[in-house]
């Protein structure tokens, strides 16, 4: 009887999630049909130029997807090395002592808002990025992509540091002594046993910090700008697929009018790109999830 009645709240619980999803799903379709009723479908996935709220508004989101994309890989590019980095430091090298120490204090990073995060973007590290810019005869803005994306780099440090721990430190300690005592150092050892075993782990914390990056909007807005700027130059001011989402729900424009509309256009565009993340990192996965446990036969 009992076992039935988990069985079951284990099951309405499953389908909860799996109706929410679809729910959100949905609600952001069939609003996004609308507004490609009113524009060009085409244009808004290959079109550079993007002017709402003005007579002959465009809506060609490239400029919006290349902001993104280029913030978020710029946060990436900083997160994934340093959480990594400490991750296997205090997983591996680190005291039991010093990890004690190290860990809670690295996340703490996880508790500070956003907007603290965005002032500390817009008032110290911008500035300095603008000075250093100067130093080497480069000319940048005090909203620049370089800026926000380095400050969401460092907001996303805990959440790939954290997990990553956790999965390297669930490594079988008999599997590193194996290594060792078949004469690799302790180097090699992090290299080919310790690291392939935590793998899956390691690129499910990655997507993780990589969504958290590519939804993040007050750094954005206090960091980065608003202007839909379509440039290669991370110096320059960009904006994010999240933050026009907002500046189009808070507008005074009637909820049927293409300014508006365009949000859930915005809104399926990232749900599709982080479906796409989360089916490729599955794969991922799974390929290496069989690998390691052929190797181990």
């Amino acid at each position: 009887m009992k076992e039935n009645l988990i069985k079951t709240a284990l099951i309405v619980a499953s389908t909860i999630s799996i109706l929410t999803t679809f729910g959100i799903l949905f609600s952001i379709l069939f609003e996004a049909i609308s507004f490609f009723e009113l524009r060009s479908f085409w244009y808004f996935l290959t079109g550079t130029e993007w002017s709402p709220g003005i007579p002959g508004s465009k809506f060609g989101a490239v400029p919006i997807f290349a902001g993104t994309l280029m913030i978020t890989f710029i946060a990436m590019a900083v997160a994934l090395p340093i959480g990594l980095g400490s991750a296997i430091f205090m997983s591996e090298y680190a005291s039991h002592r010093t990890r004690s120490y190290l860990k809670p204090v690295l996340e703490i990073l996880a508790g500070i808002p956003t907007v603290v995060y965005g002032f500390f973007a817009a008032i110290t590290v911008a500035p300095l990025i603008v000075k250093g810019a100067a130093f080497f005869g480069l000319e940048a803005t005090f909203n620049s992509a370089l800026a926000s994306g380095v400050v969401m780099g460092i907001m996303i440090i805990p959440v790939i540091s954290s997990l990553s721990d956790d999965v390297i430190k669930a490594v079988p300690d008999s599997q590193r002594k194996a290594s060792l005592g078949l004469g690799m150092t302790q180097g090699e050892t992090i290299k080919n046993i310790v690291l392939p075993s935590a793998l899956p782990g390691i690129i499910s914390a990655t997507l993780l910090g990589f969504s958290k990056a590519i939804g993040e909007t007050m750094i954005v807005v206090m960091a980065a700008g608003l202007r839909p700027n379509l440039s290669i130059n991370p110096l320059e001011d960009m904006t994010t697929v999240t933050v026009r989402i907002v500046d189009a729900l808070v507008g005074d424009q009637a909820f049927n009018s293409p300014e508006t509309l365009v949000a859930f256009a915005l809104g399926l565009a990232l749900f599709v790109v982080t479906l796409a993340l989360n089916i490729v990192s599955l794969s991922l996965i799974r390929k290496f999830k069989e690998k390691y446990k052929v190797n181990t036969l």
